[in-house]
């Protein structure tokens, strides 16, 4: 606990808890401000933003705190193989699937590709010169070098890992620290070396695997909603838990209205990997996208391509409320999010872990 406090200290963080990064709308300015003015640690994700977006969000958040904060990326991932096949059939099926003339055309008119390099080079060069305190990233393990010239910046670099395994990798590599990602989260999982995805690992069981594998800070994350986790994970040794479910609901959320009733008033129909929203394998609420999809068999195109191409059922439903044809981002301990202010949330956590740790001493 006193090495964890260290850390944190350094960090000028006061208490063990990250607001994870929600990218494509939860994570406000706002949402990052207040939990960092609480003493944690609020997080921006950018990767759906532009470079000036991101750079525009970023000094939102300095206008609102002093506090530290950080920033989330995903690394580009490197196209494999031929997708064009999946890419048509699937366009040719979410046309017949939403049974709506103007979504169907606009599906249609949608040229998926994998970005550019330098679209992600062009933000990083914003998030560089803005200084920003902490960096954290997720789909991969850059290179050495480009770690180093991102800690040269000023940052201290964070990176994702959901096996023992890519620890270690991300370790050598050179971050600072290292989130460990359990199969409880909600959103996309962290995965960049190959796997057999039976062989998923929880966070409970993978946090002290990692924590035996490597000397750099670890960060617990999924399945964690309030001050029993922390202290759980921090006695696995832990520095810190990264929750992203939790945050969704607080006041300060971006998240749709109808996305934050799903989480509140869906609380039996549970969670689901899948990839068909994105391409990639993440973790949501099930609805009917979902199981639509699931039941066609397809072979689905990969991430970003599928992203694109649900892009505009996704909007269609932001202007209709409809959470069935949302991507409902979620870990697997939704049922127990609360709606408050975040400030109140960072309160109440510190709170319950102060009585859990009476308890246990």
């Amino acid at each position: 606990m006193a090495g964890a406090n260290e850390w944190l200290q350094t960090l000028g963080v006061r208490h063990p808890i990250f607001a994870a990064p929600m990218a494509g709308g939860p994570s406000t300015p706002e949402l990052v401000a207040a939990v960092s003015d609480a003493g944690g640690l609020g997080f921006l994700g950018v990767v759906y933003l532009s470079p000036d977006d991101t750079r525009a969000a970023i000094r939102r958040v300095r206008a609102l705190t002093d506090a530290p904060f950080g920033v989330n990326v995903f690394i580009p991932e490197e196209p494999t193989g031929d997708a064009s096949r999946s890419v048509m059939a699937m366009k040719a099926w979410l046309r017949e699937w939403v049974d709506d003339p103007a979504v169907a055309d606009e599906i249609d008119g949608v040229d998926p590709r994998f970005p550019a390099l330098a679209e992600f080079e062009a933000q990083m060069d914003v998030i560089l010169e803005e200084r920003v305190p902490i960096l954290s990233f997720t789909f991969g393990c850059p290179g050495a070098d480009t770690i180093g010239r991102w800690k040269a910046a000023g940052a201290c670099v964070i990176g994702t890992a959901t096996t023992p395994e890519e620890a270690v990798a991300l370790e050598q590599a050179g971050c600072d620290a290292v989130i460990a990602q359990g199969y409880e989260a909600g959103g996309h999982r962290g995965s960049f070396l190959p796997m057999d995805e039976t062989r998923l690992i929880g966070t409970m069981a993978l946090v002290p695997q990692v924590v035996d594998r490597v000397s750099i800070p670890v960060i617990a994350a999924g399945g964690i909603m309030d001050g029993r986790g922390i202290v759980a994970c921090m006695a696995l040794g832990a520095v810190a838990v990264q929750m992203g479910t939790n945050f969704l609901v607080t006041h300060e959320s971006g998240a749709h209205p109808a996305y934050k009733r799903a989480v509140m008033e869906w609380r039996d129909r549970g969670t689901a990997l899948t990839r068909s929203f994105s391409g990639r394998h993440a973790r949501g609420i099930r609805n009917a996208f979902m199981e639509a999809v699931g039941r066609a068999e397809l072979d689905v195109p990969p991430y970003p391509l599928q992203n694109t191409l649900t892009q505009p059922i996704r909007r269609r439903a932001a202007v209709t409320g409809d959470a069935e044809r949302m991507s409902l981002w979620a870990g697997q301990g939704y049922p127990m999010a609360k709606p408050m202010p975040a400030a109140d949330m960072v309160r109440e956590l510190v709170a319950q872990m102060e009585r859990v740790k009476s308890l246990l001493c």
